[in-house]
């Protein structure tokens, strides 16, 4: 056992010293702003800090001072020290990497009140001071020995700086923007994103919709649509009919819904006649990025199929396994949820998800490894696997959640995007292209996401169809 121990004024002698080494990294930077409401750019704001002539005189002294408090409250004298006063320079600029020593030395005692002073200095990688004074204290009379006491890890979740990783490592990919419609756009904010979208080279959009009312609210917006073509359209339904059309035209390789409703949308879709089918069944998959779980999180299906049977959650589930390998995830985990763990006759989503299990083993659903029935807390957490004595390569770690109905699934996918500040992008599959039900109420993160899975997706259709292409207009 590790223990923090005291030195006594009598222990005390002056020369004797103390030493702490610290590295600055931007989670200390973020911690000290929060506790301090110390918001100054030049220290939070990394591009204002790099372009302002006062990051060299200004920096993270403060830190530095801190750590100084540390050593003198902690190891010398350590407990029971009464902090008198302190007096500071700040000499250099401490930037996040520096590598600090904090020196503490005594260097007078007066017996009469017990107080002693000390020297302070810090001293960054390079030997250079970075901050240096003195400062006096009560020393403890009594001997204290106890053991040490462990903080709780602090976690900052920053979910713009989580949205840039997922982008850049679409830009990563390299693929080329590609041709998609964004069905009835009339509002600020789906032209807005749609705008970004294209700047950014994931798509080349088609806005279809009422001319005079898209340039209207552009113009409101301050959204350029010079560079975009509109495809006339009276109403929401009739521009859900047009996207549909260009598709069927291979003129576009992706839908993107604007302020029109799912139901108007999807309704045309699943047309036998002139909509989008496939061979394959039509499903959506929500893909959501959680602070508090290590990986992406796909959960199907929340939109579209409403009490799937087993035929229909064996399609879902093959669809979700293909967008996640599609996505680079070499062998998904498949929780198959249901509300117990274990079967019951009673409650036909268990007895349909020891089923899938099985048809996977069979070969029946391919690429993935499933698991159910299994609760939610038992697919994401392995010690609530553990206490029911669950053993598999899915429990707490599972890639994929197939939800037993819609609105367990749409109910989960919500609950973590507003209540777990997910970042999230949605998809249906199946289709003759990728389609993203983005709208009114989704925030520029989730837009932008979706719209770079639609085109991840049109371009594995492309390859899935020997890639045989659609040229953007």
């Amino acid at each position: 056992m590790e223990l923090i121990e005291n030195r006594t004024f009598e222990e005390i002698n002056v020369g004797d010293t103390a030493v702490l080494e610290r590295t600055l990294t931007e989670q200390d930077i973020t911690l000290f702003a929060v506790m301090s409401g110390d918001i100054n750019p030049a220290h939070v704001d990394p591009e204002y800090a790099m372009s302002s002539r006062f990051r060299e005189v200004i920096g993270h002294g403060m830190w530095s001072g801190a750590l100084i408090s540390t050593v003198l409250g902690t190891d010398f004298p350590g407990p029971g020290t009464i902090y008198l006063g302190q007096s500071l320079r700040f000499r250099r600029p401490v930037k996040v990497g520096d590598t600090i020593t904090i020196k503490v030395t005594a260097k007078e005692k007066d017996a009469t009140k017990g107080k002693v002073v000390l020297d302070t200095e810090c001293v960054n990688q390079d030997g250079e001071i970075v901050v240096s004074g003195s400062a006096e204290v009560i020393a403890p009379k009594e001997k204290v020995r106890r053991p040490k006491i462990y903080l709780p890890a602090v976690h900052f979740d920053d979910k713009e700086m989580r949205f840039r990783e997922i982008m850049g490592r679409v830009k990563a990919r390299k693929l080329a923007p590609i041709a998609a419609a964004i069905a009835y756009p009339v509002d600020a904010d789906s032209l807005a994103s749609a705008a970004e979208a294209a700047e950014q080279g994931i798509i080349v959009p088609i806005l279809i919709g009422p001319e005079s009312t898209i340039r209207e609210v552009a113009k409101a917006g301050s959204v350029d649509l010079d560079a975009f073509e509109v495809e006339p359209a009276a109403n929401s339904r009739e521009a859900a009919a047009v996207a549909i059309r260009l598709a069927r035209e291979r003129r576009i390789e992706g839908i993107m819904k604007g302020s029109s409703s799912i139901e108007e949308l999807i309704r045309q879709v699943i047309s036998a006649t002139n909509g989008l089918r496939t061979e394959r069944r039509i499903s959506h998959v929500h893909a959501l990025d959680l602070p508090t779980y290590p990986k992406p999180l796909f959960i199907t299906d929340s939109m579209i199929n409403i009490a799937p049977g087993l035929a229909e959650k064996r399609e879902i589930c093959q669809n979700a396994i293909d967008l996640a390998r599609w996505l680079g995830i070499a062998a998904p985990k498949v929780a198959v949820l249901a509300a117990v763990e274990t079967i019951n006759p009673s409650m036909p989503a268990t007895i349909q998800a020891a089923t899938l299990c099985k048809m996977a083993e069979r070969g029946q659903i391919s690429g993935g490894i499933l698991e159910g029935p299994l609760t939610v807390d038992q697919a994401v957490s392995p010690k609530a696997a553990g206490i029911v004595g669950i053993r598999s390569a899915v429990v707490g770690q599972a890639d994929i959640l197939l939800a037993p109905d819609l609105e367990a699934g749409n109910m989960i996918a919500r609950q973590l995007s507003l209540l777990a500040d997910a970042l999230s992008a949605g998809i249906v599959l199946g289709a003759q292209v990728p389609i993203a039900l983005t709208g009114q109420g989704d925030d520029r993160h989730s837009w932008l996401a979706s719209a770079a899975m639609v085109q991840i997706v049109a371009h594995m259709y492309r390859k899935a169809a020997g890639d045989s292409r659609v040229s953007p207009p």
